[in-house]
């Protein structure tokens, strides 16, 4: 299998975050409603990562692993988006020793506009850290912020990328997204793995191939 979102190409890493995910059910199969009430044959939940100390630190380290593709003088400061990217961000700055930002996006119309929390300084080079891209919205949004408030963003980073977007919408606002795996990868490694069944891998790939989702 061709790995397309490989940094280190540590693909070990990969099936071992693969097979915890699947484990913790942070990725489940069956027949789940989206927010925009498309259907969908697996779901992809990382906000219970942080539960599993072990699943929470191949996380952590996976996001190391893909950190160490940057070179690290190409950001100044991580800035992680509430709540589950500040998760993964809080132990990339502390053993980055960088400095930390928190992005609040709009929940529930409580806020605005989303809002930057820290010492924020102009023309810092900031490096967004999000668990999971979708359709890039949050992201861009925290964007739009971070630059707002006088940093610069050029790169996002999250754990798993969905492959529904994502990467093509943040371009377009002049960020790169990077990902230390995308979703299409792990459920071929599981399949691969003899941990899900055919029944299950089909028709995700089925619907990948129609839409000819972004690597």
């Amino acid at each position: 299998m061709e790995n397309r979102s490989k940094p280190g190409g540590d693909v070990s890493g990969r099936v071992a975050l693969a097979e915890s995910l699947f484990r913790i059910g942070a990725l489940r199969f069956g027949k789940f409603k989206l927010p925009d009430a498309k259907l969908s044959t697996y779901r992809l939940d990382l906000g219970i990562v942080p539960s599993d100390p072990d699943v929470y630190g191949l996380a952590t380290s996976a996001c190391m692993a893909a950190v160490k593709e940057m070179e690290e003088s190409s950001f100044d400061a991580i800035a992680g988006i509430s709540t589950a990217g500040v998760a993964l961000s809080s132990p990339l700055a502390y053993l980055l020793r960088k400095p930390m930002l928190i992005v609040r996006l709009d929940e529930g119309r409580v806020r605005a506009q989303p809002a930057v929390e820290g010492a924020v300084r102009p023309g810092w080079r900031t490096l967004i850290v999000d668990d999971l891209a979708i359709s890039g919205v949050s992201i861009a949004a925290a964007t739009d912020a971070l630059r707002r408030s006088g940093c610069v963003v050029k790169d996002a980073l999250v754990l798993v990328d969905g492959l529904e977007g994502a990467k093509s919408k943040l371009a377009s606002t002049g960020v790169r997204l990077r990902a230390f795996t995308n979703v299409r990868d792990l459920v071929q490694m599981l399949y691969e793995g003899r941990k899900i069944t055919k029944a299950d891998w089909q028709p995700a790939m089925k619907r990948w191939r129609e839409r000819g989702d972004e690597a």
